[in-house]
């Protein structure tokens, strides 16, 4: 088949500046290239050339300067002047996208995929909406939070949600018992960062109120572990790092803290796995409802146990003893429980990591999510072109959310 696959505005893919949604079209775009002709539409980047074929997966880039209505002016008029069909387009976390393309696009199938929740009245109207569900073959959700909240505004969606989880490359994530490069990477973050054979706390994300990892520092105070050091790697946004209020306070909480607390900055996309091979538990502290974040898949094929809140999608992620669900995310005490329970019972915090290992390895790789996405593309191709709605009108709705 023919596949275009469109991207959002706000990230370059391939993933150099990082991107939840960037990485999992990385993750899967190349595989299905074996079988089908790809092409990925994205945002334009100083890095990046506008039109290039890497991995046998074709690239085109447009400007956007982050703004979703200047990446339309440009994405638009070039799919309704380019001759070349498409068996089905998938459109990635805009369904403000659908309508436009399927305006100019009227007999192609259009598959859209779900990695935040942005059907919400803030940021799409109810008219458009609607139209959007009618118009689209299959909703594909990266968590059952995220069809769930979609079914409560829109229950006509309900028939064309299909959960797919996101994948991590069990090359680069690996436990560093188990392998060798894994090892190496680990030997080397501590003695750069002088960590020796201290117990590594992680904590991996955009720096954030509503991802919660001042309440991590405060947890810190309770911690019973002296040997322990707590790691904060990422920055207020990708590729950035600007001290924000927010940075700058938790700097000022990480001079206070009994434990040591080592913030990175930001780390590239393609050195991020070296921090999980260096830590001995994973923390996740989203206070929000987050829709299900990637970084609990990293940390389970790096062998780590998880501590994650009770938020959104993510305690779909914990099955088989690989973790910890925190009830009350905004509670230092409650993570410092669990924190000191895992660094107490080495052996127990390992076999929760060797669980989430195995749990990857039978589900959440790049190819079970390249499988799942074909068979949609697949099931959308097989039905009769009748089935394809010719809801092609669209609002201009409200753009806004934050980018998965």
């Amino acid at each position: 088949m023919r596949i275009l696959m469109i991207c959002t505005e706000k990230l370059p893919v391939p993933n150099i500046r990082g991107g939840a949604i960037q990485t999992y079209i990385g993750g899967v775009a190349e595989l299905l290239s074996r079988q089908h002709s790809i092409t990925v539409i994205g945002r334009s980047d100083p890095e990046l050339p506008q039109e290039e074929t890497r991995g046998g997966v074709r690239y085109l880039r447009f400007p956007s300067d982050g703004l979703l209505d200047v990446y339309m002016d440009h994405v638009i008029p070039y799919l309704a002047q380019n001759e070349e069909t498409y068996d089905v387009i998938h459109i990635f976390n805009r369904p403000r996208l659908v309508l436009p393309v399927a305006s100019v696009r009227p007999s192609t199938r259009i598959v859209l995929s779900m990695h935040n929740d942005m059907f919400n009245s803030m940021k799409l109207s109810r008219e458009e909406g609607e139209a959007v569900v009618e118009r689209v073959d299959t909703i594909i959700t990266i968590s059952n939070y995220i069809g769930a909240v979609i079914c409560r505004d829109y229950p006509q969606a309900e028939p064309k949600i299909r959960t797919i989880y996101s994948g991590v490359d069990l090359g680069k994530f690996a436990p560093w018992k188990q392998s060798a490069s894994a090892q190496r990477d680990r030997e080397a973050i501590r003695s750069k960062h002088q960590l020796g054979n201290k117990k590594v706390i992680l904590f991996v994300g955009r720096l954030s109120r509503n991802k919660g990892p001042h309440v991590l520092i405060r947890a810190m105070s309770s911690l019973r572990h002296s040997d322990a050091v707590l790691v904060i790697v990422g920055a207020a946004w990708y590729s950035d790092n600007r001290i924000s209020d927010y940075i700058a306070y938790l700097k000022a909480l990480a001079e206070k803290s009994p434990i040591p607390v080592l913030t990175t900055g930001y780390v590239q996309a393609n050195e991020v796995h070296q921090w999980f091979c260096a830590a001995d538990v994973f923390v996740c502290t989203s206070i929000w409802e987050e829709p299900l974040a990637r970084v609990h898949y990293e940390a389970m094929a790096a062998g780590l146990p998880l501590v994650t809140t009770a938020r959104g999608g993510n305690p779909e992620i914990i099955r088989n003893n690989n973790g910890v669900i925190i009830s009350n995310p905004e509670d230092p005490e409650e993570y410092a429980g669990a924190l000191n329970r895992l660094l107490g019972d080495a052996g127990n915090a390992r076999q929760m990591g060797l669980h989430g290992r195995k749990l990857v390895e039978d589900h959440f790789t790049w190819s079970h999510v390249a499988g799942n996405v074909q068979e949609v593309w697949s099931e959308a191709s097989n039905r009769p072109i009748e089935a394809v709605s010719d809801s092609t009108g669209g609002g201009e709705g409200t753009e806004g959310g934050v980018e998965g």
